[in-house]
C-alpha cells in the first residue's frame, strides 16, 4: 500500500509498549479482587470519576473512531452529527440505571432483569438477541484493530488484529471488572486529547473554507441536509444507540457496580462529553476530497488522511488514539458477555447450584474463550464496520421498548415482551436487506413499540420486590 506512513518496525514497537502497560495495569488492578463482585461488577462500590470515564470510554469504540470518519465520508453532514446521536442512550440511560441500580441491588446482568420480570421465554430470546450482537460488536472491534494498523503501517491485517483481541483478552482475564474500569480512566484521557488535537490540526492545516470548496464542487450532496438516505440514517441511528445501550449488559454491568447513587451522574455526564467526539472524528473524514487522497475502502478514511496530512506524527496518533478506544471497548464487551454466559448459561440453565468461587473459575475460562471465538470469527474480513455495525441494529432496537416498559410500569407480560423482540428483529432485519442498512433498528423499534403498546392499557400486575433475587428462594422463581 503506498500510503503507508508509518514504519513497521515503528508501529511494532508503539504496539508492544502499549500492549505491556494495558496487560501490567490490569494485572495490577486485579490484585484487588477477592469476590466474585469483585472480579465481575469491581465490588459495586465504583465511584464517580471511574463511572463517567469507563462509560464514555466503553462508547467511544472503534465504531466512533472510525465509523463516524466513514459515515462522514459517505453521507455527509448528516453522517457526523447522525452519530453523535448516540449519546442520547446514554442521557436515556441515566435515570434508568439508578433505577436498576435501587430495584436489583444484588443483580448480576441484564438478563437477570428479563428472567425475573417476563419469564423464561422472553429470557432466552433477549439472550439469544444478546449474544449476536456482542458478537458482531466483537468481531467489529477486532476488524478495526486490523484495519488501523493496516492502513498506517502496512502490517498485515491478521497481525493487526490478534495483537488488539490477545491483548484486551489477557489483561481482562487478569483484573475482571476492576481492571476494565481502571484502563478505561486512561483511555479516556488519551482518547479525548488525541482527537482534539488532531481535528485542530485539520483545521489549521487545510482549513474550513478548502473543505467546504472541495465537497460543494464535486460532493455537495454531502453538504445538504436533506440527502433522503442521511436523513433516515439520522433517526435509524437514535434508537440504534439507545437499544444498543437499553438491552447490553455492557451497561447494566457497569449500573450494578456503581456505588449506590452514582450511576445517574455517571451516565448523564457521559452522555455530554461523549456527545462532540463523533463530531470531531467525522469533520476529519470531509478532508479526504480537499488533499485529494485515495481512499481505497471508507472505513479506513480517518488514518490515512492523518496520515496524508501530518506524516509519521499524524500516523502515530490516530494510531493511539484508535489503540485505546479499540481497548477500552473491547475490553468492556469481553466482561459483559462473560457475565451473561457465566451467570445466565452455565448457572441458570446448566449449575444453578454453583457456587462463587466455581463461578469465578468459570469466567476466566470464558473471557479466554470468548476472545480466541473472536479472533476466529474476524480472520475473514467479509465486509465494512458501518455495515456490520448497523445489521446489528435490527436485533438491539426491537428491546428498547420490552426494557423501558419492564422497567418503568408493572404492566406487560413475557409472551408480549418476547413477540416485540422476535417480531421486531425478523421485519428489521428484512428491511435492511430490502431498503437499506440505515433503517434496520428503525423499523424494528417501530414494530416493537407497537406489540408492546397494549401494554400501557393493562392491568397493573408485577410486583417490584420479585427483581431483588437476594429475597427469592431459588433461580427458578419468575413470572411467567
Amino acid at each position: 500500500m503506498n500510503d503507508v506512513v508509518l514504519p513497521v518496525t515503528t508501529a511494532w514497537l508503539v504496539i508492544g509498549i502499549f500492549s505491556c502497560f494495558w496487560v501490567f495495569l490490569g494485572w495490577w488492578l486485579g490484585r484487588a479482587n477477592k469476590s466474585l463482585d469483585d472480579y465481575m461488577l469491581a465490588g459495586r462500590n465504583v465511584g464517580l470519576g471511574l463511572a463517567v470515564a469507563t462509560a464514555m470510554a466503553t462508547w467511544v469504540t472503534s465504531n466512533t473512531t472510525m465509523t463516524a470518519p466513514q459515515l462522514a465520508y459517505q453521507l455527509g453532514l448528516w453522517g457526523m452529527v447522525g452519530y453523535s446521536l448516540g449519546a442520547v442512550g446514554l442521557l436515556l440511560f441515566a435515570p434508568l440505571a439508578e433505577r436498576i441500580r435501587t430495584l436489583m441491588p444484588n443483580g448480576y446482568t441484564s438478563g437477570d432483569f428479563i428472567r425475573l420480570r417476563y419469564g423464561t421465554l422472553a429470557w432466552r430470546v433477549f439472550l439469544i438477541i444478546s449474544f449476536f450482537y456482542a458478537l458482531g460488536w466483537l468481531i467489529s472491534l477486532g476488524m478495526a484493530g486490523g484495519i488501523l494498523i493496516t492502513a498506517l503501517s502496512g502490517i498485515p491485517y491478521v497481525y493487526g488484529m490478534t495483537v488488539i483481541v490477545v491483548i484486551c483478552t489477557l489483561y481482562t482475564a487478569f483484573g475482571g471488572l476492576r481492571a476494565v474500569i481502571g484502563t478505561d480512566f486512561v483511555q479516556t484521557i488519551i482518547i479525548i486529547v488525541g482527537v482534539v488535537i488532531l481535528a485542530v490540526l485539520v483545521i489549521q492545516k487545510v482549513g474550513f473554507e478548502a473543505i467546504h470548496t472541495k465537497l460543494a464542487s464535486d460532493h455537495p450532496e454531502l453538504l445538504s441536509f436533506l440527502l433522503p438516505a442521511a436523513i433516515m440514517f439520522l433517526f435509524n441511528n437514535l434508537f440504534f444507540g439507545i437499544g444498543e445501550i437499553f438491552h447490553s449488559n455492557v451497561w447494566w454491568s457497569r449500573a450494578f457496580a456503581f456505588a449506590p447513587g452514582k450511576g445517574f451522574k455517571a451516565y448523564l455526564l457521559a452522555g455530554i462529553f461523549w456527545l462532540p467526539i463523533p463530531i470531531v472524528a467525522g469533520f476529519i473524514a470531509l478532508a479526504a476530497p480537499a488533499i485529494g487522497i485515495n481512499v481505497p475502502s471508507p472505513d479506513m478514511v480517518a488514518p490515512l488522511v492523518a496520515g496524508k496530512l501530518f506524516g509519521l506524527a499524524g500516523a502515530l496518533l490516530v494510531f493511539i488514539v484508535v489503540f485505546s478506544a479499540l481497548a477500552s471497548s473491547l475490553d468492556s464487551l469481553l466482561a459483559a458477555t462473560s457475565d451473561l454466559i457465566v451467570k445466565d448459561i452455565y448457572k441458570g440453565h446448566l449449575r444453578g447450584q454453583a457456587t462463587d468461587s466455581e463461578l469465578r473459575k468459570v469466567a476466566l475460562f470464558v473471557i479466554i474463550g470468548l476472545g480466541i471465538f473472536t479472533w476466529l470469527l474476524c480472520l475473514p474480513r467479509l465486509t465494512t464496520l458501518g455495515e456490520l455495525l448497523y445489521f446489528t441494529g435490527a436485533f438491539v432496537a426491537s428491546t428498547i421498548w420490552p426494557i423501558v416498559i419492564g422497567l418503568l410500569y408493572r404492566r406487560g407480560t413475557g409472551f408480549q415482551a418476547a413477540l416485540a423482540m422476535v417480531l421486531g428483529t425478523t421485519i428489521g432485519l428484512y428491511s435492511y436487506f430490502a431498503i437499506g442498512f440505515y433503517v434496520a433498528a428503525l423499523v424494528s423499534a417501530g414494530v416493537s413499540f407497537l406489540i408492546m403498546l397494549p401494554a400501557f392499557y393493562a392491568k397493573d400486575t408485577f410486583d417490584w420486590s420479585s427483581l431483588d433475587e437476594s429475597k427469592q428462594s431459588k433461580i427458578g422463581n419468575h413470572n411467567d
